[in-house]
C-alpha cells in the first residue's frame, strides 16, 4: 500500500493523482495531509508536491472524456468535505480512462458513482439555499456584509451569483464554519483568508445607523404580521429550514 498525502488544495489532489499513474502505483491511498492518520504502519508513504501543470493535464484529459459538466461535478465532490472525496474523485478518473468513450458519470450501477451523483444534488441544493437565504447587512464604511455557515463548502459556487447580483455595491460574504470569504470592490470579486477568526462581537459594533433602524422595523414588522392561527410551523422550515433561519433578520429573536 502507498499513501500519498497532499495539500487539500484541488489542485495538489488531481497533482497526487497524475502521480499515482506517473510512478505506476497499484495499491494507493490519497489523503489530506493536515488530517491523515496513519493507520497501516507498513504504508509507503509519498510526499506529494503540488504543480499546477500536472493538475491540469488530469483535467483536460478528463475534460475531453466527461466534459465540463463533468468536471463540475467532480468539483462538487471537492467542495462538499465528504470524508471518501479523494477516494470517489480517483476512482471516476479512473473509470473514464478505462471507458474514455462512455459517459462515466451516467453508470449509476456503480456505487462511487452513485454517490458521486447523491452528493452533487446536496450540494447544488445548498449552493441555491445559501442564494435565496443570505442576508446583507451595511457596515460603517458601507460595505455589505454576509455571514453563512453552511454545510458544504459553497463559497467559491455563488461567487459569480452575487457579483452579477449586485454589481453596483460592495459586499463581503464570510463562511463562519471555514473562515475565509468574499469580497467585492465594485471591480473585482476576490477570496480572502483572515488571520484571525471573525470575532461576532466586534463586527455588530460596525452596523451602520441605517441598518439598526431597519433591523428593528423588520423584526417590528414580521412579529405583527404572524398571525398564530395561521402558523405551520412544519410547512415554514419545509421551506426555509431551521439552520438558515440565523441569515433571516426576522429570526434573530426566534
Amino acid at each position: 500500500m502507498t499513501t500519498l498525502l497532499y495539500d487539500g488544495s484541488f489542485d495538489g489532489l488531481f497533482t497526487a493523482i497524475f502521480e499515482v499513474f506517473e510512478y505506476r502505483y497499484k495499491d494507493v491511498e490519497i489523503k489530506n495531509r493536515e488530517t491523515f492518520q496513519q493507520e497501516n504502519m507498513f504504508a509507503e508513504i509519498h510526499e506529494v508536491i503540488t504543480q499546477q501543470e500536472k493538475s491540469e493535464r488530469v483535467l483536460n484529459k478528463l475534460e475531453q472524456n466527461i466534459g465540463k459538466s463533468g468536471i463540475s461535478q467532480l468539483i462538487k465532490v471537492y467542495l462538499s468535505e465528504d470524508s471518501e472525496l479523494e477516494q470517489l474523485i480517483f476512482s471516476a478518473v479512473k473509470q473514464s480512462i478505462k471507458h474514455p468513450n462512455d459517459n462515466i458519470l451516467q453508470n449509476f450501477a456503480n456505487d462511487e458513482i452513485l454517490k458521486i451523483s447523491k452528493i452533487c444534488k446536496s450540494v447544488s441544493r445548498e449552493r441555491h439555499r445559501m442564494t435565496a437565504f443570505v442576508r446583507f447587512e451595511k457596515m460603517q464604511d458601507d460595505i455589505y456584509f454576509a455571514k453563512i455557515d453552511p454545510d458544504f463548502n459553497v463559497l467559491p459556487l455563488i461567487r459569480k451569483h452575487f457579483k452579477d447580483r449586485y454589481a453596483d455595491q460592495k459586499w463581503m460574504i464570510y463562511d463562519l464554519r471555514r473562515h475565509y470569504g468574499l469580497f467585492y470592490d465594485l471591480e473585482n470579486c476576490e477570496f480572502f483568508y483572515p488571520d484571525e477568526k471573525l470575532n461576532l462581537n466586534q463586527y455588530k459594533e460596525k452596523f451602520h445607523d441605517e441598518e439598526k433602524k431597519y433591523q428593528t422595523l423588520w423584526q417590528s414588522y414580521f412579529t405583527k404580521t404572524n398571525i398564530k392561527e395561521r402558523k405551520n410551523t412544519k410547512l415554514h422550515i419545509q421551506h426555509v429550514p431551521k439552520r438558515y433561519w440565523k441569515y433571516l433578520t426576522e429570526k434573530y429573536n426566534s
